[in-house]
């Protein structure tokens, strides 16, 4: 199979659902955004220290992260979303999990530490951006379910603590942001 179609040389693209678009359509742009919050957490997975306990719910993420990335295309292979409510709850669990082994939060803290927890930060970030563009999608119109706006909600705070228990697992001192109006 080449890698190159030549089809999409003038802006054009298919759809999952094999509608034709521009590639400035907002569905190539959620599903863009998702392929790009993948390969943060690739990245993320590469620093990682091999005997870290996140690599196993990272790879599970990256998993329901292409099957989100396909439904935002358009593809759906039944009535309901391809994320479950047990998906959102396995995040939910692995939050509490590691919330249970950090320090509680008495301050804001600064993304950074550690390479791994640097990148979740980035994982972060770019979940919340996809976030806004689904919520914008909605309500322009597209169809976005509900589920995906809970998981992808909750995956958020599920880096935020990951970044956290990452720089725990390294042993490494979490960033600690400083006003300048209270020095």
């Amino acid at each position: 199979m080449k890698i190159y179609t030549k089809k999409g040389d003038l802006g054009q693209t298919s759809l999952a659902s094999g509608a034709k678009v521009t590639k400035s359509d907002a569905r190539v742009g959620l599903y863009g955004t998702a392929d790009e919050l993948n390969s943060t957490i690739g990245v993320v997975k590469a620093f990682l220290p091999a005997q870290s306990v996140l690599h196993s719910s990272l790879e599970m993420i990256q998993n329901l992260l292409f099957e989100l990335g396909s439904e935002l295309a358009g593809f759906q292979a039944k009535e309901d979303s391809c994320i479950l409510k047990d998906d959102i709850s396995f995040l939910e669990t692995e939050i509490d999990r590691m919330q249970e082994k950090l320090t509680p939060l008495k301050k804001f803290i600064l993304p950074g530490g550690s390479k791994a927890s640097s990148f979740l930060h980035i994982s972060r970030t770019v979940t919340r951006r996809l976030e806004r563009d689904m919520v914008r999608c909605k309500e322009e119109g597209l169809e976005i379910l509900s589920p995906p706006m809970v998981f992808i909600n909750r995956l958020s705070d599920y880096f935020f603590v990951a970044a956290r228990f990452a720089n725990l697992e390294e042993k490494i001192q979490e960033p600690v942001w400083t006003s300048r109006a209270k020095a």
